[in-house]
């Protein structure tokens, strides 16, 4: 596995797989306006995202990562992993890079918005709290870098 900066050539990969990981969790999959349309919702505001990608080429997870104006803060958007790979280290991975980008770039808080009902989003409750995040208001958390 690697990961890699987004590249324009992936998203219907990323879209389709972003789509399966709703659907393995019980919702219904509907697609975020932002992932079709990368190079504006990310690139083009100085922010990023990125995508772990198999030995096969193929999409099988994605988080990114956009500043908020006039802050030392990022909020985290769009992590998600193959549901078949899920508890592999690449949410992980994932989340390390994202951090480690932030640091790079003099952002000391990451914060990551969390759904509601809690119960859908019950996997988001449990790994951001694996990795020093903690909730600060109902279904937000961040994490002091």
């Amino acid at each position: 596995m690697r990961i890699t900066k987004f590249e324009n050539r992936y998203r219907d990969d990323m879209i389709f797989m972003v789509l399966q990981a709703k659907d393995a969790l019980g919702r219904i999959p509907t697609i975020n306006p932002d992932l079709l349309d990368i190079d504006t919702s990310y690139f083009g505001k100085g922010d990023m995202f990125w995508l772990a990608i198999d030995e096969n080429d193929r999409v099988i997870g994605c988080v990114g990562c956009s500043r908020i104006p006039d802050a030392d803060e990022a909020f985290l958007h769009r992590l998600y992993v193959k549901s078949s790979l899920k508890r592999t280290g690449i949410g992980s991975a994932l989340l390390g890079t994202a951090e480690q980008w932030m640091r790079n770039n003099e952002i000391t808080v990451s914060k990551v918005h969390l759904g509601e009902p809690k119960e859908q989003w019950f996997e988001s409750y449990a790994f951001y709290p694996k990795h020093g995040y903690a909730e600060y208001k109902p279904r937000y958390m961040k994490k002091v870098l």
